[in-house]
């Protein structure tokens, strides 16, 4: 017949969730873990401090005989000496009895209940799925699908800030468990920092090293990284001062890597914009009208300013011929002068060609341009 009087006296876990309202719930929790762990303590050290005290007995009570078998002289003080240790033996057995009767009236409780079988972890190797190599536009294809099936999550995980969450979220999302995820993360970082979001930038960050933790630890180990999960948690939360330490300097290294990244992605969609503004820019002949205003004379420049044509006709007049025709060749093809003799205009089409052919005009064709100039 099993006696189950021993599983009546078994103490409440400490996440006990019965208590009053008004009480602080987790304090509650705490002291009552401590004043379990102390009075454990303390029954242990009863015991240790009995088998001391035995041991001592033991030993004297052996160099007593010792004495006795090799005394040939007046032997009644080591007798004596012997009956007062045999009587503290017995004290001591008596003590003993009391502690192990002490023991098994002590309560079961979450520490006492069940023991570690032994404390190593196993991982199947065998079981890992080997990834076979990728070029880069299969990896960038899978990350994009990896984002478009998952990226509700990955924003959680993102946005999540304690250690024990983080655990619990990727625990029950071990798919996240992986390197897209903290290529995501980049991703959102970078974006984050061009947007001027640097304090969510920062937090972001430090969940991405923390995935990137997990991912170093399984590439050291060969494993696959759901089976780091547990183990860097565990041990980001218990670490040493040294550790963390470096665990920060990590991130702020991180986080510089970003706000770099982001300002040259920042100035290279800089510099695109401006391109795609100068080409839109660009006038019949290629030149960009800014670059064109910009090189000209001062005095076309008030020309082009004011738009006044008796003033550039008058500039062009006063200006070498060979200057002339190189500035008004410009301008038109940047879009800046328009030639249409028909309007009174400036028709430079026939120098354009005479220029471009590399010819020398006959002195009637000057003497045409200059009144028609005038």
């Amino acid at each position: 017949m099993v006696d189950y009087s021993k599983w009546k006296d078994i103490e409440i876990s400490d996440d006990e969730d019965d208590t009053h309202p008004n009480i602080d719930t987790p304090s509650l929790f705490r002291w009552r873990h401590q004043a379990r762990v102390e009075r454990m303590e303390e029954h242990k050290r009863e015991k240790e401090k009995l088998d001391e005290k035995k041991r001592t007995t033991e030993k004297k009570v052996k160099e007593v005989k010792e004495k006795l078998q090799k005394s040939d002289g007046n032997m009644d003080e080591l007798k004596k000496s012997l009956e007062e240790l045999e009587k503290e033996q017995a004290r001591m057995r008596k003590e003993e009895d009391e502690w192990k009767k002490k023991d098994k009236l002590q309560p079961w409780n979450v520490d006492t209940i069940s023991k570690e079988g032994f404390q190593k972890t196993v991982i199947n190797k065998s079981a890992i799925n080997k990834k076979q190599e990728l070029t880069e536009d299969q990896k960038e294809m899978n990350l994009k699908e990896f984002i478009k099936a998952n990226e509700k999550q990955l924003k959680q995980y993102g946005m999540l800030r304690k250690y024990e969450d983080s655990k619990k979220f990727l625990r029950d999302n071990h798919k996240l468990v992986c390197e897209d995820t903290a290529n995501y993360l980049v991703i959102w970082c970078i974006e984050l920092e061009m947007q001027d979001k640097h304090e969510l930038m920062a937090h972001v960050a430090h969940q991405c090293i923390c995935m990137q933790y997990i991912l170093d630890i399984a590439k050291q180990l060969d494993v696959d990284p759901r089976a780091c999960l547990e183990s860097f948690f565990q041990r980001i939360q218990v670490a040493e001062a040294e550790y963390k330490n470096k665990f920060q300097e990590e991130i702020e290294s991180f986080k510089e890597r970003i706000r770099k990244r982001a300002q040259e992605k920042v100035q290279k969609a800089i510099e695109e914009a401006e391109e795609e503004e100068r080409k839109a820019r660009l006038g019949p002949g290629g030149l960009d009208p800014v670059e064109v205003f910009e090189s000209l004379p001062e005095v076309l420049q008030k020309c082009f300013e004011t738009r006044d044509i008796g003033m550039l006709q008058e500039a062009i007049s006063q200006m070498p011929e060979k200057d002339a025709r190189y500035h008004l060749k410009r301008c038109v093809d940047s879009g800046m002068w328009v030639p249409d003799g028909n309007t009174g205009m400036l028709d430079v089409k026939a120098e354009t060609e005479a220029t471009e052919d590399g010819g020398e005009k006959s002195e009637e064709a000057k003497s045409e341009d200059k009144k028609d100039a005038e």
